[in-house]
């Protein structure tokens, strides 16, 4: 988290012994800022009115309020929050006041940062609902409270993640569907929520009209693009965003998406959807051909990417370098990085294209440089020795209720059976109840194979990877192109690609 510097200061207060605050509030999502048709939803008056409770008991002023609306707390740099950190690093204030702990971070590495930057500033931290101050008692409070917020972040996390498994895996649609569908809310007979995805009657013969086409082999995705425009083809609008044209690397991913054949995939596993199927999969297996085909005749139907990409800026004239490809008479494909400000001729750099295995290489040396300190190596080793035996625990139990819950479900399909060939049950009850058991059972196989994994051998297989943690170079040199990229990201902010010489700055 970068901590802003400079802040324009405030009028001084009239008199100097007054103690001044502020306060910060904020919202998960943005249906809760506008819930019940309020600009400020529910949430953020009831946490104004605690926090200005508060102040009075503290016999303070809140001289500035900070509101996030609609901002998660699992990333630190949200706007209000900084704007309040170069508030109080400016002005004379005593107290920062939030209604719980978790308002300010959900996890602990971003609360001490936090923390610390309103510490060095001079500011207490003051919640409302829990007793946490500088004393020893005070902020082991903090700490705990700080730790039960990662905790629920993370936990609910992994509990929304399955329920989306459980989803996909009975056919349904998780997110918004692609162009060509559309997400309806429905009440059924018993009054229930029922969430739906149907066929655009506007966009739907359009797309399928398009996979036809393309499957001939008479268009090229730019062309086809060109088409689809002339006929109307448009996004779909949101509040936010108005109805627009198809991007060309938006008609590839509509021809490449297998949930046009009636297909939904999660977390790289197929299943089939329970929406109805847009093309044939003949027709979708002769498109798949057909860019295939183009492909390897050198059509551009997407944009190139690199491990690299989003990482690398150009040394003259700080814009980003974009990945492309030149081929040479002999058909051979030679990569490179262009600097997107001459490419665009958005600024007046002649920088010329930079061949990328002697990007990769810089890259690679420079890496030769860094190294993480020891005392962070090992309080890095025990925070993930220790989350990780407690991710073992609660998938150890959850595999344990997988299995009961499986032995279970087997045992009320063999007393289905019995009690239809006893007349109790009629066949089309059977066949439904056997079609729910067995969607829930096929969950579970997922669950219990992928909670199957041998404790011991993953444990020294992460031991191995925190040995690396000491040799930047070699871990990266050992990772693969999309740790890579994790790796760049996580080390640099920015790297500048200077000419003749590879120069970085982070």
């Amino acid at each position: 988290m970068t901590i802003p510097q400079n802040p324009a200061p405030i009028d001084a207060p009239s008199h100097a012994t007054t103690v001044l605050a502020v306060s910060y509030l904020r919202v998960s999502t943005k249906e809760q800022a506008e819930r019940g048709g309020r600009d400020e939803g529910f949430s953020i008056p009831a946490q104004r009115e605690a926090n200005l409770r508060k102040a009075r008991e503290l016999d303070a002023i809140i001289v500035d309020e900070f509101v996030d609306a609609g901002e998660s707390a699992r990333k630190a740099d949200r706007p209000e929050l900084m704007r309040m950190i170069e508030f109080v690093k400016a002005n004379e204030i005593t107290y920062c006041i939030v209604h719980k702990i978790d308002r300010l971070a959900r996890n602990r590495a971003d609360d001490v940062t936090i923390h610390l930057a309103l510490k060095q500033a001079g500011v207490t931290l003051v919640s409302v609902t829990e007793n946490i101050d500088e004393t020893p008692s005070g902020m082991l409070v903090h700490g705990i409270m700080s730790s039960i917020a990662e905790f629920y972040s993370r936990n609910l996390a992994t509990e929304v993640s399955k329920g989306m498994t459980q989803k996909a895996v009975t056919g349904g649609t998780s997110g918004k569907a692609p162009i060509g569908y559309l997400n309806v809310r429905r009440r059924d007979e018993l009054g229930r929520d029922v969430r739906v995805v149907e066929l655009d009657p506007e966009r739907a013969p359009l797309v399928k009209w398009a996979f036809e086409a393309y499957a001939t082999g008479r268009y090229s995705t730019i062309t086809l693009r060109e088409e689809l425009i002339d006929r109307g083809l448009t996004t779909v609008p949101t509040p936010k965003r108005p109805t627009k044209a198809p991007a060309l690397s938006s008609v590839h991913r509509i021809l490449s998406n297998p949930y046009y054949k009636g297909q939904v995939t999660f977390r790289g596993a197929a299943y089939q959807g329970l929406h109805e199927p847009l093309v044939s999969k003949e027709i979708w297996y002769r498109v798949q051909a057909t860019l295939s085909d183009h492909r390897l005749s050198g059509e551009k139907t997407q944009a190139h990417d690199h491990y690299l990409k989003g990482s690398v800026y150009c040394g003259e004239c700080g814009s980003r370098l974009i990945p492309s490809n030149a081929r040479s008479r002999q058909g051979i494909v030679y990569p490179y990085f262009l600097c997107s400000g001459r490419h665009s001729k958005r600024t007046t750099c002649e920088r010329p294209a930079m061949y990328v295995p002697d990007i990769e290489a810089a890259v690679e040396d420079y890496y030769r440089t860094i190294e993480i300190p020891g005392h962070a190596i090992a309080a890095l080793r025990e925070f993930v020795v220790a989350e990780f035996d407690q991710l073992h625990d609660i998938a150890r139990r959850e595999w344990h209720a997988y299995q009961a819950e499986r032995t279970d479900l087997l045992d009320e399909r063999s007393k289905l059976l019995q009690a239809h060939y006893a007349g109790a049950i009629p066949i089309d009850l059977l066949k439904t109840e056997q079609e729910r058991i067995s969607r829930r059972l096929a969950f579970l196989d997922v669950q219990i194979e992928a909670g199957s994994l041998d404790y011991e051998q993953a444990k020294a297989h992460l031991d191995d990877c925190l040995k690396l943690a000491d040799n930047c170079y070699k871990l990266y040199m050992s990772s693969d192109d999309s740790l890579r990229r994790t790796a760049n990201q996580a080390f640099f902010g920015k790297l500048y690609i200077h000419p003749e010489i590879q120069e970085f700055a982070r």
